[in-house]
């Protein structure tokens, strides 16, 4: 098979730092019918979407695998988020199956603000799921809603990582911003969230919810490439001294650009070689293990 033009662009990003590959806290596989759902939402440029979005990866979900692992992305989640209730638990069967094919992904769920919320989501975490998804924008939810007071109870006891889509890109709503999650970490201060698109845009205000509580992370997702508003250039010399809660996340596969470009965005940054091997491995490994689970 033709290797893939955009595989020796990413490996000539992490090798010469000397890292075992890269570890990708934000990427996506769905089950194909809801993956087409959300392609044809971009495509259309749809009201949550507001500007043209062409996805470079749309091969099939073994090709994105094999892709994934010539690049040298070595860690990867899956991160189903429920659009409306009821769908959690599809989703989560699915992502399960997905995890027990695919050893060096992160077992990934998601969770509604339903009826039911806690119980499977405690069957989850007992099952042995690494990572949660929830969408704010697309789920129309707040964080704090009272149908998921038991939920954040259950995650923060357990430690289990949640990826929050909490910031008001690429178009937000009434439920985007840092409101609601502000609201959430002064009941459970000690949830361990990561913050997809370091917030974007309100990145400052996300920055400083990080920066004041010792669990929470930001991810990388999209935020230094040509793609994304300029992140603000004062903020900058925070994310060194933040540096090791800054995790690499890509949106791979529903990117319109090639995987490498994002990584090219944080060498621009000028944070340093160390910075860049705590973000783009270290820092992932620290928080979900280095290499996959030995049984599922």
């Amino acid at each position: 098979m033709t290797e893939h033009p955009d595989v020796a662009a990413v490996r000539a990003f992490w090798a010469p730092l000397g890292l075992p590959g890269l570890f990708d806290v934000h990427a996506h596989f769905l089950p194909p019918n809801i993956q087409r759902a959300v392609y044809a939402v971009f495509d259309s440029a749809g009201p949550k979407i507001g500007r043209e979005w062409p996805i470079r990866y749309r091969q099939s979900h073994e090709e994105r695998v094999e892709l994934l692992r010539a690049m040298g992305v070595r860690r990867f989640p899956t991160l189903p988020y429920a659009h409306k209730p009821g769908v959690a638990t599809y989703l989560n069967d699915w992502a399960a199956g997905f995890a027990r094919d695919v050893p060096e992904s992160l077992w990934s769920a998601t969770f509604y603000p339903e009826v039911g919320a806690a119980s499977y989501v405690a069957s989850a975490l007992a099952a042995g799921v690494e990572v949660f998804k929830v969408h704010l924008q697309v789920g129309e939810f707040h964080l704090d809603d009272p149908l998921l007071d038991e939920v954040w109870g259950l995650l923060e006891d357990a430690g289990t990582p949640v990826v929050v889509h909490a910031g008001s890109g690429p178009v937000g709503n009434e439920f985007t911003g840092p409101a609601s999650t502000e609201r959430l970490l002064r009941r459970f201060p000690r949830l361990t969230l990561v913050l997809a698109h370091m917030g974007a845009p309100e990145c400052a205000e996300f920055l400083e919810v990080a920066e004041a509580h010792e669990r929470v992370f930001l991810d990388t997702t999209m935020v230094f490439t040509d793609f994304f508003p300029p992140y603000p250039p004062e903020l900058v010399p925070r994310l060194r001294d933040l540096g090791h809660r800054v995790l690499l996340g890509s949106d791979f596969p529903t990117i319109p650009y090639p995987y490498a470009h994002q990584l090219e965005g944080l060498a621009r940054l000028d944070l340093g070689d160390d910075w860049l091997r705590a973000v783009c491995w270290s820092n992932g490994a620290q928080l979900f293990g280095a290499g996959p689970p030995g049984n599922r």
